[in-house]
Protein backbone atom coordinates (compact mmCIF):
# COMPACT_ATOMS: atom_id res chain seq x y z
CA UNK A 1 0.00 0.00 0.00
CA UNK A 2 1.52 3.24 -0.97
CA UNK A 3 1.58 6.22 1.59
CA UNK A 4 -1.04 8.04 -0.47
CA UNK A 5 -3.39 5.32 0.00
CA UNK A 6 -3.34 5.12 3.94
CA UNK A 7 -6.72 6.56 3.78
CA UNK A 8 -8.58 4.07 2.68
CA UNK A 9 -7.82 2.12 5.99
CA UNK A 10 -11.14 4.09 7.13
CA UNK A 11 -12.88 2.61 4.54
CA UNK A 12 -11.48 -0.88 5.15
CA UNK A 13 -11.70 -0.50 8.94
CA UNK A 14 -15.34 -0.20 8.62
CA UNK A 15 -15.91 -2.96 6.53
CA UNK A 16 -13.75 -5.31 8.95
CA UNK A 17 -16.85 -5.17 11.34
CA UNK A 18 -18.36 -8.59 11.47
CA UNK A 19 -22.05 -7.59 11.34
CA UNK A 20 -23.93 -10.84 12.00
CA UNK A 21 -26.85 -11.82 9.61
CA UNK A 22 -29.87 -9.85 11.10
CA UNK A 23 -28.41 -7.59 12.57
CA UNK A 24 -28.17 -3.63 11.32
CA UNK A 25 -24.81 -1.81 10.48
CA UNK A 26 -23.69 0.34 12.79
CA UNK A 27 -23.49 3.91 11.55
CA UNK A 28 -19.74 4.59 9.89
CA UNK A 29 -18.81 7.41 12.42
CA UNK A 30 -18.12 4.16 15.09
CA UNK A 31 -14.79 3.96 13.76
CA UNK A 32 -13.71 7.36 15.06
CA UNK A 33 -13.90 5.71 18.37
CA UNK A 34 -10.45 5.56 20.10
CA UNK A 35 -10.68 1.46 20.71
CA UNK A 36 -10.88 1.72 16.61
CA UNK A 37 -8.99 4.42 15.74
CA UNK A 38 -5.46 2.56 16.86
CA UNK A 39 -5.67 0.59 13.81
CA UNK A 40 -5.63 3.76 11.61
CA UNK A 41 -4.31 6.88 13.29
CA UNK A 42 -1.16 8.37 11.87
CA UNK A 43 -0.75 4.65 9.87
CA UNK A 44 2.46 4.55 8.37
CA UNK A 45 4.67 6.56 11.25
CA UNK A 46 5.71 3.74 13.40
CA UNK A 47 8.03 1.20 12.19
CA UNK A 48 5.72 -1.53 12.73
CA UNK A 49 3.20 -0.35 10.44
CA UNK A 50 2.96 -2.35 7.06
CA UNK A 51 0.17 -2.23 4.77
CA UNK A 52 -0.34 -4.41 1.58
CA UNK A 53 -3.65 -4.28 -0.32
CA UNK A 54 -5.43 -6.47 -3.38
CA UNK A 55 -6.52 -5.33 -6.56
CA UNK A 56 -8.96 -6.45 -9.61
CA UNK A 57 -9.16 -4.51 -12.80
CA UNK A 58 -7.01 -1.76 -11.01
CA UNK A 59 -9.55 -1.15 -8.38
CA UNK A 60 -7.96 -1.62 -4.93
CA UNK A 61 -10.75 -4.14 -3.03
CA UNK A 62 -9.11 -5.23 -0.33
CA UNK A 63 -6.48 -4.59 2.66
CA UNK A 64 -4.26 -6.47 5.37
CA UNK A 65 -2.60 -4.14 7.41
CA UNK A 66 -0.74 -4.80 10.92
CA UNK A 67 1.17 -3.09 13.52
CA UNK A 68 2.50 -3.43 17.39
CA UNK A 69 -0.25 -2.07 19.02
CA UNK A 70 -2.78 -2.46 21.82
CA UNK A 71 -5.53 -3.34 20.39
CA UNK A 72 -8.38 -6.46 21.03
CA UNK A 73 -5.76 -8.69 19.73
CA UNK A 74 -2.34 -7.48 21.25
CA UNK A 75 -0.46 -10.51 22.61
CA UNK A 76 3.02 -8.55 23.63
CA UNK A 77 4.77 -6.18 22.61
CA UNK A 78 6.44 -7.62 20.36
CA UNK A 79 3.66 -9.29 17.93
CA UNK A 80 2.16 -6.85 15.55
CA UNK A 81 -1.70 -7.34 15.10
CA UNK A 82 -3.36 -8.01 12.33
CA UNK A 83 -6.39 -6.40 10.43
CA UNK A 84 -8.27 -7.54 7.30
CA UNK A 85 -10.57 -6.26 5.04
CA UNK A 86 -11.86 -6.88 1.60
CA UNK A 87 -15.51 -5.33 0.08
CA UNK A 88 -18.03 -7.34 0.59
CA UNK A 89 -19.00 -8.04 -3.50
CA UNK A 90 -15.01 -9.87 -3.59
CA UNK A 91 -15.07 -11.98 0.00
CA UNK A 92 -14.92 -15.91 -1.03
CA UNK A 93 -12.65 -15.91 -3.99
CA UNK A 94 -9.20 -16.55 -2.17
CA UNK A 95 -8.49 -12.64 -2.34
CA UNK A 96 -7.86 -12.70 1.45
CA UNK A 97 -6.62 -15.98 1.88
CA UNK A 98 -3.75 -14.39 -0.60
CA UNK A 99 -3.62 -11.47 1.32
CA UNK A 100 -3.06 -12.90 4.46
CA UNK A 101 -0.28 -15.37 3.54
CA UNK A 102 1.98 -12.66 1.33
CA UNK A 103 1.45 -10.11 4.46
CA UNK A 104 2.76 -13.53 6.81
CA UNK A 105 5.62 -13.99 4.45
CA UNK A 106 6.36 -10.14 5.09
CA UNK A 107 6.47 -9.84 8.96
CA UNK A 108 8.45 -13.19 8.67
CA UNK A 109 11.31 -11.69 6.30
CA UNK A 110 10.97 -8.31 8.66
CA UNK A 111 12.07 -10.85 11.52
CA UNK A 112 9.14 -11.19 13.23
CA UNK A 113 8.49 -14.56 15.17
CA UNK A 114 4.54 -14.47 14.97
CA UNK A 115 1.02 -12.52 14.31
CA UNK A 116 -1.97 -11.72 16.15
CA UNK A 117 -5.48 -11.32 15.69
CA UNK A 118 -8.70 -10.90 17.45
CA UNK A 119 -12.11 -12.26 15.87
CA UNK A 120 -15.36 -12.57 16.38
CA UNK A 121 -16.57 -16.25 17.02
CA UNK A 122 -19.67 -16.24 14.88
CA UNK A 123 -17.18 -14.64 12.22
CA UNK A 124 -16.87 -16.80 8.61
CA UNK A 125 -13.05 -15.66 8.55
CA UNK A 126 -12.83 -17.92 11.67
CA UNK A 127 -12.30 -20.70 9.40
CA UNK A 128 -9.41 -18.79 6.70
CA UNK A 129 -7.66 -17.62 9.69
CA UNK A 130 -6.65 -21.35 10.75
CA UNK A 131 -6.80 -22.54 6.88
CA UNK A 132 -3.47 -20.18 6.77
CA UNK A 133 -2.27 -21.23 10.29
CA UNK A 134 -4.00 -19.41 13.23
CA UNK A 135 -4.64 -21.19 16.40
CA UNK A 136 -6.78 -20.09 18.99
CA UNK A 137 -4.42 -18.73 22.53
CA UNK A 138 -7.70 -17.40 24.45
CA UNK A 139 -11.17 -16.31 24.43
CA UNK A 140 -13.58 -14.57 25.83
CA UNK A 141 -17.21 -14.82 25.37
CA UNK A 142 -17.78 -12.86 22.41
CA UNK A 143 -14.15 -13.71 20.29
CA UNK A 144 -10.86 -15.52 19.65
CA UNK A 145 -7.53 -14.39 19.96
CA UNK A 146 -5.40 -15.88 17.77
CA UNK A 147 -2.02 -16.24 16.49
CA UNK A 148 0.21 -17.48 14.41
CA UNK A 149 3.79 -18.64 14.99
CA UNK A 150 6.04 -17.68 12.06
Amino acid sequence: MQPSEYSLLNDFLYNAIFIPQGVAPPPKSIIDNDELQVYVKDFGKQKDDIALVAQVGGKIVGAVWTRIMNDYGHIDNDTPSLAISLYEEYRGNGIGTDLMRNMLLQLKRSGYKRASLAVQKANYAVKMYKKVGFVIINENSEEYIMAREL
